[in-house]
This record gives structure tokens, sequence and C-alpha cells, in this order.
């Protein structure tokens, strides 16, 4: 059974709902904070502790925010956020069901905290069309690094040759080959036909060699 591992923003979720703009777009219109403060402060010094998973976004938001934008509690930031970061590409979703109904497992594999990854799963309902979701938070790792394929793969209790990536990041992608899964570089405008046949050429060859 092949294993697919899906990444999420960039490929299977990307943008607001209404247009698939960034979700900070309109930050300032709508909330009062520059967005180029907002990656300043917050993003870029503290942003890699919580995704790994060592910081719990809450507080840290409500910290910065304290400072930056005092009339915007960290609930209501998280809220914008996540409603403003959760159009689905029904294309894809479209190929995850068809790759499931060929007997093979489908999991999201992505960079996140804790918060957004339950999101995704629940209040997205992703959990209904897919397998699981390995994350960086609750690995304690975040692609490219190898950890996260490692600890990915020992998640999906099966060997790394027999698991595909579908990621949008080429440091990703090059990561995951290195570390001995297959993986399919995704583009803006691949469709999900160009998917499957990508994940299929590849699961063809992975089994060739692996019989060889």
């Amino acid at each position: 059974m092949r294993t697919i591992m899906m990444d999420v923003d960039g490929v299977l979720v990307s943008g607001r709902p209404i247009d698939g703009a960034h979700l900070f777009t309109d930050l300032e219109r709508d909330l009062g904070i520059p967005r180029a403060l907002l990656q300043r402060e917050f993003f870029l010094p503290r942003w890699p502790a919580i995704v790994t998973g060592r910081r719990p976004l809450e507080p840290e938001l409500a910290d910065v925010l304290a400072v930056i934008a005092p009339d915007v509690s960290a609930e209501t930031l998280i809220k914008y956020w996540f409603e403003n970061d959760s159009r689905l590409d029904r294309e894809v979703l479209g190929a995850i069901t068809e790759l499931r109904s060929d007997g093979r497992r489908v999991f999201l594999a992505t960079n996140q905290e804790h918060r957004r990854a339950s999101y995704l799963m629940n209040d997205m309902r992703l959990a209904d069309h897919v397998d699981g979701i390995v994350y960086s938070a609750a690995l304690g790792h975040r692609k490219p690094s190898a950890e996260f394929y490692e600890l990915a793969t020992a998640f999906a209790e099966t060997k790394a040759s027999d698991i595909v990536l579908i990621d949008d990041t080429q440091d990703n992608v090059l990561a995951a080959r290195a570390y001995g899964w297959g993986a399919v570089h995704w583009k803006q405008g691949m469709t999900s036909a160009a998917l499957m046949a990508s994940v299929l050429n590849l699961s063809s060859i992975t089994s060739n060699s692996s019989t060889n």
C-alpha cells in the first residue's frame, strides 16, 4: 500500500475563501494591524518556536498584540487568520478521494502549530477526507529537516520508499527525496490529473526498483 503525504498550504489550502488572495491582504483595513509589522514582530522572531511545538500560540501572539495592537485580542486575530486561510482546492480534494479509493493512504504532512492543525481537521472537516495528519508542532521538527521525514515515516508505520510527498516548496521536495521518499513538486496551475499521473508514475518507478 502506497502512502501519500500531502502538503496543506499552497497545495490543498490556499488563501481566502472569497478570492484565494493572501489571508492578510486586508489585515490593516480589517483589524488595524500592518501586515509587515505583524511579520516583523511576531512571525520572524516567534513563529519558529511555535510551529515546532516549543511555545504555545496564544500567549506568544497576545504578548506581541499588547504592544502593536492592544485593542485586538489574540483570539480575534486567530479567528480572522484561520477563517481567511481556508480556501480548499476542490480538484486536489477530489484527487485525494481517488487516491484513497485506489487503496492508498493519504496523510496531511504540514508545518502547523497545534490549533490550526485541529482547525484543519475538525472545523474544515479534512479528517473526513484523509487518513490522518502529520504536523511539525506534534513532531517537534518542521520540513525540510530530516527529522520531520524520519518521524513522519515512523508515524505512517511504513518504509521511506513507500511514501510520496506532494509539496509546493522545492526545499521540502528535495529533502524528502534525500530521505528516500518519492516527491512531486506541486506548482501553481497544476491539475489534479497531472498530480495523479505524477503520483502513479512515481509509484510505478519505486515499485520496479524495489522489485529489482
